[in-house]
């Protein structure tokens, strides 16, 4: 069954995001969706590299994919980063991943106990997971993808997911 890719993106430089999302729509069709701008303050973590005041937007796009487009996807988004760099230092962050029925998953290039080597030096992590109408976060989930504002919007994405799979099989 095919998945909905979604990307989180931030930066300190919001025109960065736009582009982001426009680089992705060429290969997987428009956005349907874009979160609102959300302070990526859950974490100092990037602020050396990146710099403070980060931001973040979450981008569902209407192509569905298989799952295993997945490696691509984050292969590409290393690359992306890479040319967006100013004087060595990261100015962009994109995290791809996909929503299905059941979970969120995301794609990293850290191994740990709870992910999944996929190949190419990609690994899979199941951060969120559906049950009984509502994503609900694992020990694992990052804070911020466990706060109630973050599973409200993925859960939203999983509807329109849902709408997309009903409509494709009636037509």
């Amino acid at each position: 069954m095919p998945v909905k890719p979604v990307v989180s993106v931030f930066s300190a430089d919001e025109a960065l995001l736009a582009a982001v999302a426009g680089e992705l729509a060429r290969w997987l069709g428009g956005p349907d969706y874009e979160s609102p701008l959300l302070s990526f303050d859950q974490t100092r973590y990037y602020e050396r590299e990146m710099g403070p005041g980060l931001k973040r937007r979450f981008y569902a796009f209407s192509r569905l994919i298989d799952a295993a487009e997945l490696v691509a996807l984050k292969r590409w988004a290393i690359e992306a980063e890479a040319r967006w760099r100013y004087d060595g230092r990261r100015r962009v962050n994109i995290d791809p991943g996909y929503v299905s029925l059941a979970k969120l998953v995301l794609a990293t290039t850290k191994d740990n106990v709870h992910r999944i080597y996929l190949g190419e030096g990609i690994y899979a992590e199941v951060t969120l997971y559906f049950c009984k109408g509502r994503f609900h976060p694992w020990p694992w989930t990052y804070p911020d993808y466990a706060s109630p504002e973050y599973r409200a919007i993925f859960e939203h994405i999983r509807e329109l997911y849902r709408e997309q799979l009903r409509a494709a099989k009636q037509g």
